[in-house]
């Protein structure tokens, strides 16, 4: 949720970070008449309450025609107080509804525009040249089902379509690389964390995903229950109603989940393989921190995800996202793109948002700073101190069916094999190439 001072302060602003997300003004239009409704909601209640007060306190003293008069009087206040009272409650839920539709004003840096308009910042690595090397590669498809390492027929059996079975070296693959980034998590000094992928309905909207993202939700019919999409979700809320001890941040926490996703409106997108499923594995990175810290702490989080694709020994690239392409939430987002051979292009691996402190608003998350008394300068002995929201940031470390994509087909050999990244082989008994297995 947006700082409702930016809101009266400063609504042009507002205004403009809409349109560079190409999004229409409008919703700072409602929320601005939804405040002033809810001010004038609030004089409204205080003022009759304040009759109400004042009549009360005159009736002891009162006698004969004067009291019953003042009797009937508070009556009708009382009942003109309760009204008040429910109109302003109704008030402030529409106000605060109508904050909740203003996304998080993306930072000066990210690129105006759509999906298409981010900013490659960094290219790392070169393709490999297939035909130099006298082959043709084969797709993920074609080398999971040679090595044994991944069933999708009978993943759609079991459970539908962009379902899957990892079996074999591809389930020893899944948890080298868990076991490679929770390594690289806690040598960093993340505190490593095994999060629930069902949560409540206020930790889900708390990180903006029942908003733009509500379709790509799956809700637990019958319960008051969300499956998760990122360990994210589970992470932001983890510390939800609580004052951190400024001493203590940044919170950096590693935390392994399933995800589960819809992935409504990819109909034709990325049907076949292992690309874009509807349940995955993953461990994100998430921090609590201050806002005075959180764009450095941004570039950490990207430079962490960068050392991780290193390990993998692929080609990738680094984008700015543009505004448009920006969830709720986040202020700006670098996303690493590996190379997919087959595919000729490269494919989003991992990506860090910085949130500034749009979910700590909306879930109460806050650490205290010192507050200048009046007359007082900077900080000292005896400062008074005031609570201001943290900052929340998340970035994915390894999201497992995309970084076995990218292994397979970068590492492919011409008769199907795959040589095994140096990083990734004390995780698969030292081995160093993934040979086919008979019948695969």
């Amino acid at each position: 949720m947006i700082d409702p001072r930016l809101l009266r302060d400063d609504p042009d602003l507002l205004r403009a970070a809409q349109e560079k997300r190409g999004l229409s003004a409008d919703a700072v239009d409602r929320a601005l008449a939804a405040d002033t409704a809810r001010r004038a909601a609030i004089v409204d209640y205080e003022q009759l309450r304040a009759e109400q007060k004042a009549a009360s306190k005159l009736i002891p003293q009162a006698q004969g025609t004067e009291k019953a008069e003042l009797l009937t009087r508070t009556k009708r206040l009382a009942a003109d107080v309760k009204e008040a009272e429910a109109v302003q409650a109704r008030a402030e839920e529409d106000w605060r509804e109508a904050l909740k539709a203003i996304p998080n004003p993306a930072a000066d840096e990210a690129p105006a525009g759509g999906e298409d308009d981010y900013v490659v910042l960094e290219t790392v690595g070169t393709p490999r040249d297939f035909a130099a090397e006298g082959f043709s590669p084969r797709d993920h498809i074609e080398l999971g089902r040679m090595l044994g390492a991944i069933d999708l027929e009978r993943g759609a059996k079991v459970s539908g379509s962009r379902f899957y079975f990892l079996t074999g070296i591809g389930a020893q693959l899944e948890f080298a690389l868990v076991n490679l980034a929770m390594e690289q998590a806690r040598e960093a000094g993340f505190t490593q964390v095994i999060a629930p992928s069902l949560v409540k309905p206020r930790a889900m909207e708390g990180t903006g995903f029942l908003g733009q993202a509500a379709d790509d939700v799956y809700r637990i019919e019958g319960e008051d229950m969300y499956l998760v999409g990122t360990s994210e979700v589970a992470m932001a809320a983890y510390h939800s109603d609580e004052i951190l001890d400024a001493d203590t941040l940044p919170l950096r926490y590693a935390a392994f989940s399933p995800c589960f996703r819809k992935e409504a409106g990819s109909h034709g997108l990325d049907t076949k393989g292992i690309i874009r499923v509807h349940w995955f594995d993953k461990v994100e990175m998430f921090v609590y921190t201050t806002l005075e810290q959180a764009a450095a702490e941004h570039q950490r989080l990207l430079g962490w995800e960068k050392a991780f694709l290193d390990k993998l020994e692929l080609a990738y690239r680094v984008i700015d996202t543009a505004a448009g392409d920006l969830g709720l939430s986040a202020q700006r987002k670098f996303d690493c793109e590996a190379w997919i051979p087959t595919q000729g292009r490269y494919r989003e691996l991992t990506s860090t948002s910085n949130c500034t402190d749009f979910q700590s608003r909306r879930l109460d998350i806050r650490t205290r700073v010192p507050s200048p008394r009046p007359g007082e300068g900077a900080a000292g002995s005896g400062q008074a101190m005031q609570t201001v929201p943290v900052a929340t940031l998340n970035g994915t470390l390894t999201a497992i069916p995309r970084a076995i994509v990218a292994i397979l087909e970068t590492h492919q050999q011409a008769d199907g094999s795959i040589r095994v990244p140096q990083a990734l082989q004390p995780w698969l008994q030292g081995r160093e190439v993934l040979e086919p297995v008979a019948g695969g």
